[in-house]
């Protein structure tokens, strides 16, 4: 095995990620307070092609140096949206068609690898704030709780690692 050079990642351009096929999932960012989180999901936006992502209530928006310090970028190619309540822009994503998808331990939650999208159908991942979780009027307009199965003792995983398992599962699922 050999590591590959930056020069042969085949990385698109700014302008062509704009216009590439994305995945039929944006992501809202339900109250989450740290810019380096923030960052770390644009980023992983990026890198799965989602739609859009919302930023929610205190959840801090583009230009800043703490989430340009993590996005490394991706602030600038993924589309975004600052919305100062959470209910209010999951209702406007209901209403466009989105499946909603409240990433949270809850009574009925599924495992991600059990969701099984539909490829027809567009979905958004509900990430919430990183003590409270995502708050239960967001949950009650959700069609469906993701919880990531845990074993040890905290039962608690940061919001970006969280998001970036299930996106990974989304992203799967929806392109594969």
């Amino acid at each position: 095995m050999r590591k590959l050079k930056i020069t042969e990642l085949h990385r698109l351009t700014p302008e062509e990620y704009r216009e590439s096929g994305k995945t039929p999932l944006v992501i809202v960012l339900d109250r989450v307070r740290s810019l380096n989180n923030v960052g770390s999901l644009f980023r992983t936006a990026d890198a799965f092609r989602v739609e859009a992502i919302y930023l929610c209530g205190l959840t801090a928006a583009p230009p800043h140096p703490e989430i340009h310090k993590t996005a490394l970028g991706a602030e600038d190619t993924v589309e975004w949206h600052a919305c100062p309540d959470t209910p209010e822009a999951v209702r406007k994503l209901k209403r466009e068609g989105y499946v909603l998808c409240a990433l949270e331990q809850a009574e009925g939650s599924i495992p991600p690898d059990r969701l099984a999208p539909d490829r027809n159908r567009k979905y958004a991942l509900v990430l919430g704030h990183e003590v409270k979780g995502v708050q239960q009027a967001v949950i009650d307009l959700c069609d469906h709780c993701i919880e990531i199965p845990q074993l040890g003792t905290k039962h608690s995983l940061n919001v970006a690692v969280a998001g970036g398992i299930a996106l990974w599962e989304f992203f799967k699922q929806l392109r594969s």
